[in-house]
């Protein structure tokens, strides 16, 4: 049988699957850390993902590889392809000015969203060029190329040295803010617009089953894509479905034909890893709020899940609105976390635990909402990420959003995805193969409108 592998190159680590072409099958995988921060030298993501390949068992047997990655980060290169400086992570907020800036010189986000669909935030790569060019000019001035992070290591596995051999696929192009995923190209005057001129070169926009060349070994290479559109693929959704990512942070994606225009800025027009569209909001907090609030009530997740479940419906009152790190929809960078509605009757541990659950199960309905509003039609609701490992974020799931919930077996997704579209590439034919689909047990509940609208009228509250 042939094998091929995919790989997921995260914020937290780079991880690896091996799977059957035909079945999907995981024959075999491995994970190693990457550094924290939210700047890094991507050259130990390159000594990550050679540790991890090397426990993985090598890519001897394997015909082909792609990388799905975190999106956003700024790659810069000289015109020697050496990196110029540390890459800015999508969660580094330095930018935030910038952004303001390029959507202010542009005449609004309204004009942002016509042109591409994005309006910058400070994790696109757009204001990190802009806060490059205004705080780095030396750097800037170096910039020869600019990539994403699985663009470059696409490109170290082909061991390229020219950066004219940059390539990369439309799901990770469309988050740059200079790429329009309705139009399939680039808009170079923004690009221009963010380096105060300069116009380094960018990567080849591939298309889904496009190769992207051969690994030294003969390997062959997917174009790989952005996280979230890998994952999508690892689960097989399809036109309809709506997948909630509750990991590091909370990212609600919509797979679909629409390319959204949102004046607001709060869904992003991204594209997806098959030639449709993934109109996507991504919030700066996920899954670490339960962490934080289980850590501060001093208990274990199986008892915050416990005490969650243990109190009623919108927690007698008490909402917590969860912008623990600021927040990135709405744009409020500079936010924080506020609980509200606070009384002598209600502030227990268990009313805590379950306005957590709540407040960011309602932040996520808030996303859904927003992309409804762009005329997505969502007939399934697919939660995944660690925060699904939660019982009652599982069970509360149904009742905040007001409609049943799948919940797949957990499993690496984005990896998973990759390897998929290893495989498509590997077969040359006009759709991905069709792998066992993942095991979901689905989740229903009585709908609790009365919680989300306790969330929508304490969320302006904590706008700063």
């Amino acid at each position: 049988m042939a094998l091929v592998a995919g790989i997921d190159s995260s914020t937290q680590s780079c991880k690896i699957v091996v799977c059957d072409a035909d079945t999907g099958e995981t024959v075999r995988s491995a994970s190693s850390p990457h550094p924290g921060g939210t700047e890094v030298d991507p050259r130990l993501w390159w000594d990550a993902l050679h540790r991890t390949v090397e426990q993985a068992g090598g890519l001897d047997d394997v015909s082909a590889l792609s990388v799905g990655a975190q999106q956003h980060g700024m790659v810069c290169l000289d015109a020697d392809g050496t990196v110029v400086r540390d890459v800015l992570l999508w969660n580094d907020t330095r930018s935030s000015d910038a952004a303001g800036q390029l959507v202010d010189e542009l005449g609004g986000a309204a004009r942002w969203a016509e042109r591409t669909g994005v309006v910058p935030v400070a994790a696109v790569t757009a204001a990190k060029l802009r806060w490059l060019a205004d705080h780095e000019p030396g750097h800037a001035d170096r910039t020869a190329a600019v990539c994403l992070p699985h663009d470059w290591l696409t490109w170290k596995l082909r061991g390229c040295a020219d950066i004219a051999d940059l390539c990369t696929d439309r799901s990770d192009a469309s988050g740059t803010g200079y790429f329009s995923a309705e139009r399939n190209e680039y808009d170079h005057e923004l690009l221009e617009r963010a380096l105060h001129g300069r116009r380094p070169v960018l990567p080849r926009v591939l298309g889904p089953s496009e190769s992207a060349g051969t690994a030294p070994g003969g390997m062959v290479l997917g174009p790989g894509a952005g996280d979230n559109a890998a994952a999508a693929l690892g689960l097989a959704a399809g036109e309809g479905d709506c997948v909630v990512s509750l990991g590091t942070s909370g990212v609600v994606s919509a797979v679909g034909q629409t390319a959204p225009h949102d004046a607001e800025g709060i869904v992003a027009g991204f594209a997806d890893a098959t030639g449709r569209q993934l109109p996507l909001v991504c919030t700066l907090n996920g899954a670490p709020v339960l962490a934080a609030v289980a850590a501060m009530l001093q208990v274990d997740f199986d008892e915050f899940d416990r005490l969650a479940l243990s109190a009623p419906a919108g927690a007698e009152g008490l909402v917590l609105v969860p912008y623990l790190e600021g927040e990135r929809s709405p744009n409020l960078p500079h936010a924080a976390g506020a609980l509200h509605g606070v009384t002598l009757r209600n502030l227990n541990a268990a009313n805590i635990a379950r306005a957590a659950v709540e407040g960011l199960l309602s932040s996520m309905a808030f996303c859904m909402d927003k992309i409804g509003d762009q005329g997505v039609e969502t007939r399934r609701i697919i939660v995944v990420g660690g925060g699904a490992r939660s019982d009652a974020v599982r069970r509360l799931a149904p009742a905040v959003f007001g409609t049943p919930v799948d919940v797949p077996a957990p499993a690496e997704y984005v990896a998973l995805g990759a390897a998929r579209q290893a495989a498509w590439v590997l077969s040359g034919k006009a759709a991905p193969p069709e792998w066992s689909a993942a095991t979901a047990q689905r989740y229903t509940a009585d709908a609790t409108p009365h919680v989300v609208e306790q969330y929508r009228a304490a969320q302006p509250l904590t706008l700063r």
